[in-house]
């Protein structure tokens, strides 16, 4: 299973998310509540996936996948915003995002994601 850093400024979200990984398996590396913070974990946790909000205090998600591509090419990194734009979506995905699920997300489309970007 996977180690997963969660980045979500929402702590229920955070909470949520955890709970749905956790009960599947998968470990949580770490937490994080903005870009800024999931650039230092990352850095310092080496996840093998990032789950990425995009709407942050701070440094926005999209700013934080360039600075953990520039860091890590081959960072696995799994956008989960409710910012559904296809514009936006095209953008993280550009940026090195491997995937995008729509908040409110099902469980089930949210681990669907984590299983391929683990096995990819």
């Amino acid at each position: 299973m996977a180690r997963v850093l969660i980045v979500e400024d929402a702590p229920f979200i955070r909470e949520m998310i955890r709970d749905i990984l956790e009960s599947h398996d998968h470990e949580i590396a770490g937490e994080a509540s903005n870009g800024l913070e999931a650039i230092e974990k990352f850095k310092a946790l080496r996840p093998e996936i990032v789950l990425m909000d995009i709407l942050m205090p701070g440094m926005d998600g999209l700013s934080a996948i360039n600075k953990i591509m520039e860091q890590d090419p081959k960072a696995k990194i799994i956008v989960v915003s409710a910012l559904v734009k296809e514009a936006l979506r095209k953008e993280a995905l550009r940026a090195g995002a491997v995937d995008f699920v729509a908040k409110p997300f099902q469980v089930e489309r949210l681990l669907e994601a984590v299983r391929v970007a683990t096995t990819a």
